[in-house]
């Protein structure tokens, strides 16, 4: 692809594809959700890399037409099965280990696999025909050798060898002689050596070689008798080895993109389904010791601008860059967890300069016929670089304000380079705009390679010449020429760079701030969670002891015997609940730095607002609070004392006459009334009130309905007062 070379990834991308086992392309047809998955479950495995393994189309072609394969072609199709048997053994749980389980392999073709070596050599020793023809060949070969060996200590043929070694050139054993060894030596010249001796193979060994020659032709015989039974059996699997070709084409895909990851400690990530472009710590693979880029992108255009050399274009490129790897889902240098990339149909850079002497045309002709094939795009990421690129910059402005107009309602997102400040001012106002631009260190006189979001940069033409060795005078002369309103332009916008420097990091302190105060704030929240808990808790206590002390003053009650009910009632008030509250003395005087207790905190006083109010310091927290709640922590708490007393009336029934009584006095009677009955142990007492009005009977109901410890009530038998009284249940 050219845009592979356009963004400076094509090294990168060479690097990636040596990982492959065997030719790929960098897109991964199907469903990208379950690819990235079966990659993050592999990448949190160790595993071996798969050997290099050739394409299969070749193969099954032979097979489909009923041809013979070789050894080296089914021997492509083992080292695949035997790479998935290696992984289905392992057992592995999760995605993996699933994908591992559909893997059946037919015995048939084990007994096939039985017959090569891990080199892929076929294993002569399970063929007792080929196991004695290789034992005839060794023969021969022990035959030629030692012919040789006498040829070397002969007399009459010493004279003419350059050394005594035995020599294999172009697959004959000779010897190397000199010139005029044809008068001692009758034999072949196989080769020439580079000091002008002669390579010669003996007709003395003519006899041994041709043995050999023939036991190889029935060798072969033999192989091919096998790779036809091989390849019989292999057409009858056409199905098993499609299926095994396509998994591992896909295995190798994954496996390539981890153990590329781990070799450079890079991440893996994949396109979003969305149209933002979140960069953190992204590093070009291209660049070394590079400070990382860090931006967010989430408009439609990025218009970058300012100083020359400061890094626009490689920003450009690293943001198309980051794009096409997630597409791919190619590893790359990025903080994966607060990064995001979008996803584009089309990723398209207007990078070079289109002009050359081939095609006759103009830089600008050129940049507009490559700006009318973007308008056939939707949904694509454009980059282009140097916008006003060889035309009239005011002119330009005009032209690709409206340009860019008309690309962000095709719903391109366009990043772009430009030294045109009339340009980025005219499309500043939109709200889909992002503007950036390159810091320029004054005091250093260089760029910083580092970006500034929402503001127009400044160029420092006049600065990076005199940086690259322009006279001084040129430069003074050039600045005048260029005119004062211009070069107040210029101050104006690096004024305003400044400021919004200044502006980021009053931003970093308030943000600073404003973290203390939220994490001040969890305090604060966790100190009253663990107040309202102790408080539940309490109040719960005090209810379980005041149920105790109402049940031991029933149990006295229904004694009846007088020391029995004081007995009952002594214990009854051992079991309720002490009153816990400190009182704090009025006379009490607080001073500032006095230790004091606020709730179940204990803390010390920072400053008094008279004698009601007071600043307290509270585990690292000031709170203000009024005095009455503090209490000093020196002042020794006197024994809080409850006394019970119970008066038991002796009376004759269990009656109470509400008779002439107003509602509300009634209603006063009646609750102490049923207050004595419940000390007294009753269960069941009647109370009179009359029909008359039916007031007070009202009155009457709506109270007993709404007591806490009546269980029922109804209107008593006629001899005992009828519609006039009710018999109540405690």
């Amino acid at each position: 692809m050219q845009i592979i070379s356009q963004l400076d990834l094509s090294e990168h991308i060479a690097w990636f594809k040596s990982f492959f086992s065997r030719n790929s392309e960098l897109y991964i047809e199907g469903d990208q959700e379950l690819h990235y998955r079966y990659i993050k479950a592999l990448d949190k495995l160790e595993f071996n890399a798969p050997p290099k393994v050739a394409d299969f189309s070749t193969i099954k072609q032979h097979l489909k037409k009923h041809g013979v394969l070789n050894f080296e072609q089914i021997f492509e199709i083992v080292k695949v099965v035997r790479y998935f048997r290696y992984f289905k053994n392992r057992e592995l749980e999760g995605i993996i280990g699933e994908w591992m389980q559909m893997f059946d392999f037919p015995q048939s073709f084990l007994d096939i696999e039985k017959y090569f070596t891990s080199e892929g050599k076929f294993e002569e020793n399970l063929d007792s025909e080929l196991f004695g023809l290789s034992q005839r060949i060794k023969e021969q070969k022990n035959n030629i050798s030692v012919s040789l060996k006498r040829l070397i200590s002969s007399a009459k043929i010493t004279p003419y060898l350059l050394d005594t070694q035995l020599h294999f050139v172009n697959n004959e054993d000779c010897l190397l002689v000199r010139g005029g060894f044809n008068h001692v030596l009758k034999g072949a010249v196989v080769g020439r050596s580079s000091s002008g001796g002669f390579y010669v193979s003996p007709d003395s060994i003519l006899k041994a070689k041709e043995q050999i020659r023939y036991i190889n032709q029935e060798r072969e015989a033999i192989f091919y008798k096998y790779s036809q039974e091989f390849s019989t059996v292999l057409k009858e699997l056409q199905p098993f080895i499609n299926f095994i070709d396509k998994e591992f084409s896909k295995f190798d895909n994954y496996q390539a993109r981890v153990l590329f990851a781990k070799s450079q400690n890079l991440q893996i990530v994949k396109s979003n389904k969305d149209s933002k472009i979140v960069l953190k710590d992204f590093i070009h693979p291209a660049l070394h010791n590079a400070k990382p880029v860090n931006v967010d992108f989430s408009k439609n255009v990025l218009m970058i601008t300012g100083v020359n050399a400061g890094g626009k274009t490689m920003l450009l490129k690293s943001l198309l860059s980051a794009a096409f790897m997630a597409k791919y889902m190619i590893p790359m240098k990025l903080n994966e967890h607060k990064s995001s990339i979008g996803n584009f149909k089309k990723i398209l850079s207007i990078i070079d300069d289109p002009q050359n002497v081939k095609n006759d045309i103009s830089t600008f002709a050129g940049r507009m016929q490559e700006f009318s094939q973007i308008f056939t795009q939707r949904d694509a990421l454009v980059g282009v670089d140097e916008i006003e690129l060889g035309t009239d910059s005011d002119e330009a402005a005009a032209l690709f304000k409206v340009i860019l107009d008309e690309l962000i309602k095709k719903n391109q997102k366009i990043i772009v380079t430009t030294h045109h400040k009339r340009l980025a001012a005219l499309m500043a106002d939109r709200d889909d705009v992002e503007l950036m631009a390159a810091i320029y260190d004054e005091d250093a006189r260089k760029p910083t390679y580092e970006f500034m979001h929402g503001i127009i940069g400044k160029s420092y033409a006049f600065e990076t010449a005199s940086r690259y060795g322009i006279a001084p005078h040129i430069v003074k002369e050039a600045k005048s020429v260029y005119g004062d309103n211009s070069e107040k332009l210029n101050l104006l916008i690096e004024r305003g760079s400044q400021l919004e420097r200044e502006l980021k990091q009053k931003h970093l302190k308030v943000d600073e701030k404003l973290e203390s105060l939220n994490k001040k704030e969890l305090e604060l929240k966790a100190l009253k969670e663990d107040m309202l808990k102790e408080f539940d808790e309490q109040k719960s206590a005090l209810k379980r002891s005041y149920e105790t002390a109402i049940n031991e003053a029933k149990s006295a009650a229904r004694a009846g015997d007088t020391k029995a009910i004081h007995r009952a009632m002594n214990k009854a008030n051992k079991n309720l609940p002490r009153d816990k509250k400190e009182e704090i003395q009025r006379d009490v005087v607080f001073n500032v730095g006095d230790q004091v207790k606020y709730h179940s905190q204990s803390g010390t006083i920072k400053a008094l607002k008279g004698n009601k109010e007071a600043i307290v310091e509270v585990n690292g927290m000031t709170v203000r609070v009024k005095t009455k709640h503090l209490k000093p922590t020196k002042i020794i708490k006197p024994k809080p004392q409850t006394n019970v007393k119970v008066q038991v009336e002796k009376k004759a029934g269990l009656k109470c006459d509400l008779h002439g009584m107003r509602a509300d006095e009634a209603c006063e009677t009646l609750d102490k009334f049923l207050s004595d009955a419940l000390l007294n142990g009753w269960d069941e007492v009647i109370v009179y009130h009359g029909i008359g009005t039916g007031k007070l009977s009202y009155a009457v109901k709506n109270f007993l309905k709404a007591h806490p410890r009546v269980k029922s009530f109804t209107d008593a038998p006629p001899h005992l007062g009828g519609f006039g009284a009710k018999i109540i249940s405690l």
